[in-house]
């Protein structure tokens, strides 16, 4: 299999890091270049507290208590992905990003956006027009591309050549408005309550209704049709593996993961899916 060089555009902080080093690991292990891109140019950081779970606690805005982990434990990445991650600041693409002015589709074979919630570093990434212009030529381009998460709201709010949306009349995934509101609920109820927002990028205005602004809700919006976002089917195998919240997949292990491919389109709705994720987008670049 030839050398493939995958473009990883990311925010100047706070992506996934589930999201990010699996699937640089898994493209690494395939023989594939992997770089990356962020706003100015600079190294980007993972978002801290998925890493360390610290602060996702009712106790967590005390300093002395942080350290101290529950709710951390569950909602942090896991082991696999924080190794991954210490083994990606160490990559010298990593360590020397393009800047989003520079991207050329001509200079890459294929596309890969990551996501992340916290709006904090998410928002500048999401809503760049330069990286949104981007990644709708790419998708013009009819390379591979692949995305998860809110990496498929960046692809929802990139214009193709028609001005609409990249993925209008495609097949997608996403993160789900039960999976986004699931994780709020546990942060905003028995987690954050001093920041209860943090794991929703964008809030509703005044008269919209519960979930307007979700992942779901937005990307659905730019589809031709609604029902081209695709959720796990009742009678799906492994139905409630797969929706649950509580499985992640692995290398071993794909029975928890949801993946839509429509054509040389990738999606996935969260680090839970990631294992499976990346090594599709392999197999897409192959093919």
């Amino acid at each position: 299999m030839s050398v493939k060089t995958v473009l990883m555009p990311l925010p100047s902080c706070d992506f996934d890091p589930s999201e990010v080093a699996i699937s640089w690991q898994v493209l690494r292990a395939a023989g594939h270049r992997v770089r990356f891109a962020t706003p100015d140019g600079q190294p980007s950081a993972g978002d801290p507290l998925m890493l360390t779970g610290e602060g996702l606690d009712p106790w967590g805005w005390l300093p002395a208590l942080r350290r101290l982990k529950l709710l951390g434990l569950l909602l942090r990445a896991r082991r696999g992905a924080r190794e991954a991650y210490r083994s990606l600041l160490t990559d010298v693409e990593f360590r020397q990003p393009l800047r989003y002015e520079q991207l050329a589709v001509a200079d890459f074979d294929g596309l890969l956006l990551p996501g992340g919630h916290w709006a904090r570093g998410m928002r500048g990434y999401l809503e760049n027009p330069c990286l949104q212009a981007f990644v709708g030529a790419f998708f013009a381009s009819a390379k591979p591309v692949a995305a998860i998460c809110h990496g498929v709201l960046l692809a929802a709010r990139s214009p193709g050549a028609d001005g609409r949306s990249a993925l209008y009349g495609r097949k997608t995934t996403g993160l789900t408005w039960r999976m986004e509101r699931s994780a709020w609920n546990l942060s905003r109820f028995y987690g954050r309550f001093w920041a209860p927002n943090y794991y929703r990028t964008y809030l509703e205005a005044p008269g919209e209704p519960a979930g307007y602004m979700s992942v779901q809700a937005e990307v659905s919006r730019a589809l031709a049709c609604p029902a081209d976002f695709l959720d796990v089917p009742a009678d799906a195998p492994d139905q409630r593996r797969k929706t649950s919240g509580l499985h992640r997949d692995s290398l071993d292990d794909s029975r928890p993961a949801w993946l839509v491919c429509d054509g040389h389109y990738l999606s996935a709705r969260w680090p839970g899916d990631v294992h499976s994720f990346a090594r599709r987008f392999v197999e897409l670049l192959a093919d």
